[in-house]
Parts: structure tokens; C-alpha cells; sequence
């Protein structure tokens, strides 16, 4: 994939974007034929089960780079499904995994798994495995130029 007059760094931009574009969209038309639930569901449920089934909303919101009315709402639509509760708190509301949500992503997560292992890990080496993961911890570590370009200051 070259680009006309390009340079590498648009052109190694371009291929970073497509590939992670082709492997995402493979993993999860997977994982949300499988469990039925929503991307924006699945993200939600897996960002609480990794937090330790609660989280506030608005650390939620920001873990997730999503605006607080698209949360909300989705949330008020999880909540219909009991897959989630929310509970006013001091200064916010927080939001924990109900007892369907736990069992929603408990049966999902062996089916993610395994959709990443085959659409990404796979397709790699073990060497090229754990070079990925070094370079995305380097890059996910350095959230100062990150922050500043999406809050846009």
C-alpha cells in the first residue's frame, strides 16, 4: 500500500489502520454473532469485568472514549436487559455488572478469545506476539499526546 508522494509515515499510518481495521472487524462480528450482544454492549460489559464488575460512569465513559449521552443511553438500555445497575453516588453514578451481565460476558469471553487468537495471534509468530504487545504498551502508556489531541487542546 503506497501512497502517491506519500511518506512512511503515512504510508506505515495507512497499513496500521486498515490491518487493525480488518482484524477488529473480524473479531467482532465473531464474538457478537455468537453472544448477541452489541459491540457497544460487549465493550461496556468487558471494560466492567476487567475493572472488577463496577466502575463511575464517567471513569467508565472515559476508559471507553465515549461521550457521556452516548453512554448513557446505552446504559439505560443495559439496564433494561438487567445486564447492568447504577446507583447514584457522592458526585456521580456508578455502574456494576448484575448477575445477566456477569453471565453475558462469561460465555462471551471464551469465544473472544478464541477469535483473537484466530484473526490476530495466529497470523503472528511468538516473537511478533510479544513485540506487538511491547510496542501497543508503549504506545498506551504514553497518554499525554493522546489526551491533548482528542480533548483538543
Amino acid at each position: 500500500m503506497s501512497t502517491v508522494g506519500g511518506s512512511e509515515a503515512t504510508e506505515l499510518w495507512l497499513r496500521w489502520k486498515r490491518a487493525h481495521e480488518l482484524v477488529r472487524a473480524a473479531v467482532v462480528a465473531e464474538t457478537t454473532a455468537a453472544s448477541g450482544l452489541s459491540e457497544a454492549e460487549l465493550s461496556v460489559l468487558v471494560c466492567l469485568h476487567e475493572s472488577g464488575g463496577s466502575l463511575r460512569q464517567n471513569a467508565l465513559a472515559a476508559a471507553l472514549n465515549w461521550d457521556r449521552t452516548r453512554l448513557s443511553h446505552l446504559l439505560t438500555r443495559m439496564a433494561d436487559r438487567d445486564y447492568v445497575a447504577r446507583d447514584k453516588v457522592p458526585n456521580g453514578m456508578e455502574v456494576a455488572l448484575r448477575p445477566e451481565g456477569r453471565n453475558a460476558i462469561n460465555a462471551t469471553l471464551p469465544t473472544l478469545e478464541k477469535a483473537t487468537r484466530r484473526h490476530l495471534l495466529d497470523r503472528l509468530g511468538p516473537d511478533d506476539a510479544r513485540t506487538l504487545k511491547a510496542i501497543t504498551d508503549r504506545l498506551l502508556s504514553d497518554d499525554g499526546g493522546a489526551a491533548e489531541v482528542t480533548s483538543g487542546h
